[in-house]
């Protein structure tokens, strides 16, 4: 199914530019092979949320923007699957990962290894490495209380 407001060609990541708007729908995930294999720090990292797929959506690209990162693309679909693909500067490491984790991401055990070790590394050689790109392919399972809690009612009913 294209994306609302777009076509997947308009950015090469299956994302159109307007998708702030509510009734965005993402393409399959993109696994860009070639481009992970380029940059050394290109993570993959699976999170949940309780928070409202859209919402989290916004704070988590004013968040990293806020950070000087780029948000390459993001959207959420129809099951509460939120994803985003992100770029930032090493030295932003520790505000990227304080960003996540306000935005209300529970990260894997895999995602806060793998960015722990980002951060470690990158203030053993912050000299040399301070401005080299690091870049997370996202993707988060949300489970918002309003949902459960509508379910709930809906059930007893």
């Amino acid at each position: 199914m294209p994306v609302k407001g777009g076509s997947p060609a308009d950015n090469g990541y299956g994302a159109s530019c307007g998708s702030d708007k509510a009734d965005v729908k993402r393409l399959a995930p993109v696994n860009d092979a070639a481009r992970m294999e380029t940059i050394p720090w290109a993570m993959q990292m699976k999170a949940v949320s309780t928070e409202e797929p859209n919402r989290l959506v916004q704070t988590l690209t004013g968040g990293i923007l806020g950070c000087g990162g780029w948000v390459l693309s993001r959207g959420a679909n129809d099951t509460g699957t939120v994803s985003m693909l992100f770029e930032f500067e090493r030295q932003a490491c520790v505000d990227i990962y304080s960003v996540m984790i306000a935005a209300g991401l529970e990260l894997s055990q895999n995602g806060h290894i793998r960015i722990t070790e980002l951060c470690q590394c990158t203030r053993s050689c912050v000299h040399d490495c301070a401005t080299e790109i690091a870049s997370i392919d996202l993707e988060i399972q949300t489970f918002p209380t309003e949902m459960s809690f509508k379910g709930r009612i809906h059930d007893a009913a």
